[in-house]
């Protein structure tokens, strides 16, 4: 039986529909959640995909973080399942503390949406084991409240624990500190990452095939558990 990979709907999700089918071409079973249940209908691991989740009041994540499924994310994900945030799920992720850091607007003021090359330095991750280190990748990226940021302190012990999963090369989009683009959490098992592997996953559509090892990563990883 393929893993199950479940993928939350917030109100004013966009990406949710083309998570589940980045996660089928993966070769798992993509399974639908709703922000307003608690039940994860025993899925081996979550996506929290993009968009503007309760229309980003407040803050983008801000609300979403207190949705119900999220009480129920928050406790398996401290148990070990596997959580991936994708750009709004990133936002979502830092609001619920299962990740440190903060996601502002964007240092130019701009939405911005094109190709994005990366450099993955993080390859023991559930999200990231596929890849090869320093492996440079392209997928798209769009978003108006990118920026993350954070303390020097936390800065510092993200760099020294390996926990920096992505960098921005070639030009920082969005005055990301440090060109952080994705980090994971000290386990390995929480990612966040502000670009979009989901619309990279299938050959003529998009920039490349490259998003596609994010899912089959963690298929790989719920596999050979």
């Amino acid at each position: 039986m393929s893993p199950r990979v479940g993928v939350v709907t917030f109100p004013g999700s966009l990406d949710d529909r083309d998570a589940q089918r980045a996660i089928r071409l993966a070769g798992a079973e993509p399974v639908a959640l709703w922000h307003g249940t608690t039940d994860l209908s025993k899925v081996d691991a979550v996506v929290l995909p993009g968009g503007f989740s309760y229309g980003d009041y407040l803050r983008a994540g801000a609300i979403a973080r207190f949705s119900p499924i999220m009480t129920s994310i928050i406790d398996a994900a401290n148990d070990g399942m596997p959580v991936f945030g994708i750009c709004n799920g990133f936002q979502v992720l830092c609001e619920s503390h299962l990740l440190p850091g903060a996601l502002t607007r964007n240092d130019h003021l701009h939405f911005i949406c094109r190709d994005q090359k990366l450099r993955i330095e993080n390859t023991t991750s559930a999200f990231t084991s596929g890849f090869a280190a320093n492996q440079e990748i392209v997928i798209p990226l769009k978003n108006g409240e990118g920026s993350y940021i954070a303390d020097e302190r936390t800065l510092d012990e993200l760099e020294a624990t390996g926990r920096i999963i992505a960098r921005y090369i070639d030009g920082n989009p969005n005055g990301s500190r440090r060109d952080i683009a994705g980090i994971t959490n000290e386990a390995g098992n929480v990612v966040g990452l502000m670009p979009h592997p989901e619309h990279a996953v299938e050959a003529g559509f998009g920039p490349s095939l490259d998003g596609l090892t994010f899912f089959t990563s963690v298929l790989s990883r719920l596999v050979n558990a």
